[in-house]
């Protein structure tokens, strides 16, 4: 029953009540026996309980998604002292600044907070207009930002219109600046300066007026140092730079978010699912989330469709973790849910050695960069290694 509902409360009715029956019925889930033949104001006190106990769950659930609604901030949601700083600082800067470093690690939400600071700043009613540097190769991406006139290269048949021209009088977000050629970065250095850009194929100065954000997941002050990014462009990209946290760094706010996210997903599956249980929310509070909330997000996501119940168990966000499955494979391998009382202990473990695999693969087996993005020293990740049984 648990396995198809685990929202669901059990009684269990036995003929024979001892002591030894009341352990195995609670280990297996179950919130309280009755004996047969059964005193019938001990079952209605047994169901007002359970009529209570469910009560109190859906009003915490709902309270997790209001006090989530109550601290959103522009798409982003944070209860934590370092979020309200945050929101405080956007706040502030938003009616002022003409250039913005946003720096984080991938899935920290950088675009998010390029289109808080457009949306509280002087421009909210102009273009908001991103682009991603590492989406282009070198020769076109000078056309995409500067444009070019007619005949300026081979297939350039018409003049086109840069997104510095287009995003004039609003806000152009540069995401993945780190990725911009070095070849580019002095063009673009004039751009934000002087605000002026020259299309590619003519000589005119056209004059522009762009708000720029820079979003990048890279240290732009060490790659300027080693050469790799112009300095000159660092510094006035940097006038005021916005570093975001990653999520193992204000994990209190896991259960706001986790709120959220299961509220908007059951919104768009048009189903209703009313939250997580308390075993599921311990699950997602202590795992590494090297992808931040991005990841969260995406985990909740499968979790709400993987699940069959209309509220989220450890079991689907231990699969949902894991190195995606197809649907029907990762169904039939999942063994029964003996209830919350009863958790799997090795489910953690799990989630924890797909995370790290996940992304020992992603950085070619590099402990050094697998151990800076999982939010951890060397010596920890060589302990989840050993503990985890992945030592080469």
């Amino acid at each position: 029953v648990r396995a198809a509902e685990p929202g669901c409360q059990v009684i269990l009715m036995t003929g024979h009540a001892t002591v030894d029956t009341a352990i195995e019925a609670v280990k297996a889930g179950a919130l309280d026996y009755i004996a047969k033949p059964f005193d019938l104001t001990r079952l209605r006190e047994l169901l007002i309980t359970v009529r209570e106990g469910i009560r109190r769950r859906e009003r915490l659930l709902q309270g997790d998604a209001d006090v989530a609604t109550r601290f959103e901030f522009h798409g982003m949601v944070g209860r934590s002292p370092a979020m309200q700083e945050l929101f405080d600082l956007i706040r502030r800067l938003a009616p002022h600044v003409r250039t913005v470093l946003v720096s984080g690690e991938t899935g920290t939400g950088k675009e998010l907070v390029a289109r808080a600071l457009h949306a509280l700043g002087p421009r909210r009613d102009r273009q908001f207009i991103t682009v991603n540097c590492s989406a282009f190769v070198e020769t076109l991406f000078e056309s995409e930002l500067f444009g070019h006139v007619r005949g300026a290269f081979t297939g350039a048949t018409e003049t086109k219109v840069g997104l510095f021209e287009h995003a004039t009088g609003g806000t152009l977000l540069l995401d993945e600046a780190g990725e911009l050629p070095l070849a580019l970065q002095a063009k673009l250095l004039r751009a934000v300066e002087h605000g002026e850009v020259q299309r590619v194929g003519s000589l005119e100065n056209r004059k522009t007026n762009v708000h720029v954000i820079a979003a990048t997941n890279r240290n732009l002050r060490a790659e300027s140092m080693a050469g790799r990014f112009r300095a000159d462009l660092f510094y006035r990209l940097s006038i005021i730079e916005i570093h975001l946290l990653p999520l193992r760094e204000h994990r209190e706010d896991i259960p706001y978010l986790t709120a959220r996210f299961v509220q908007e997903c059951a919104a768009r599956l048009k189903r209703s699912i009313g939250g997580v249980t308390p075993a599921a929310e311990r699950l997602l509070q202590q795992a590494l989330w090297p992808g931040n909330v991005r990841e969260l997000k995406n985990v909740i996501e499968r979790a709400c469709i993987l699940s069959v119940s209309n509220i989220l168990s450890e079991r689907e966000f231990a699969t949902a973790m894991s190195t995606p499955q197809p649907v029907a494979i990762a169904n039939r391998a999942q063994p029964a849910i003996s209830g919350e009382t009863r958790p799997d202990p090795n489910l953690m473990a799990t989630a924890q050695r797909d995370q790290i695999e996940r992304v020992l693969r992603q950085v070619g087996g590099n402990k050094a960069a697998a151990a800076k993005l999982l939010g951890m020293n060397r010596r920890s990740l060589y302990r989840w290694l050993d503990r985890l049984d992945l030592r080469p």
